[in-house]
């Protein structure tokens, strides 16, 4: 199907031809969220049209309202994630919002984005392993959250049910982190 090709979709107008990995292509939408490194909750949940750039594109936008909300500017904030975010525009946004990019870097057949000093910090290999946390939460929202195959239409709606479903994630989470498990000796 040549990429010029797409087709009238009237079910669902929002919805477009993504591919992710070696399947093949599906209406899709993307859903997007942003995680506390340490505990692994959802700080902020959004979808978008997938495209190729609306990742990058809804971090920076979910990244900019996290850093408002921490007001103090010395107060360190990172953001994990894979190689698909090493882009030399999404880490100069990143670092002009004062937000160090612990992002993975991609070196198949050319230079990374991300400086060398900070991939050699302590502190990016400790995000390296966090960042697979969010996975959890995906996985948890497409099971139990019944997000792997939407039942509403609209990008709007679409929102509504990701945010909600991973509010509800939220929460379960916090009730596990809460609970005292007996140390097994």
């Amino acid at each position: 199907m040549p990429k010029s090709y797409l087709p009238c979709v009237k079910t669902d107008p929002d919805a477009k031809l993504y591919r992710k990995g070696k399947t093949s292509s599906e209406l899709r939408y993307m859903g997007h969220t942003l995680s506390d490194n340490r505990h692994g909750l959802v700080v902020s949940a959004m979808v978008t049209k997938a495209d190729g750039h609306a990742e990058r594109e809804a971090a920076k936008v979910m990244l900019n309202d996290a850093r408002q909300v921490i007001e103090d500017l010395n107060v360190e904030v990172t953001v994990g994630a894979d190689k698909g975010y090493d882009a030399h525009e999404f880490i100069e946004a990143c670092l002009e919002m004062k937000v160090t990019p612990h992002v993975a870097q991609n070196t198949s057949g050319r230079r990374s984005a991300v400086a060398d000093a900070i991939a050699s910090s302590a502190g990016y290999a400790v995000s390296q392993q966090k960042r697979k946390l969010i996975e959890q939460g995906f996985g948890w929202v497409k099971t139990v959250g019944r997000m792997r195959q939407v039942m509403v239409r609209g990008l709007k709606k679409v929102d509504q049910m990701f945010v909600l479903s991973m509010a509800a994630y939220h929460l379960v989470r916090m009730r596990s982190l809460g609970q005292i498990r007996p140390q097994l000796q």
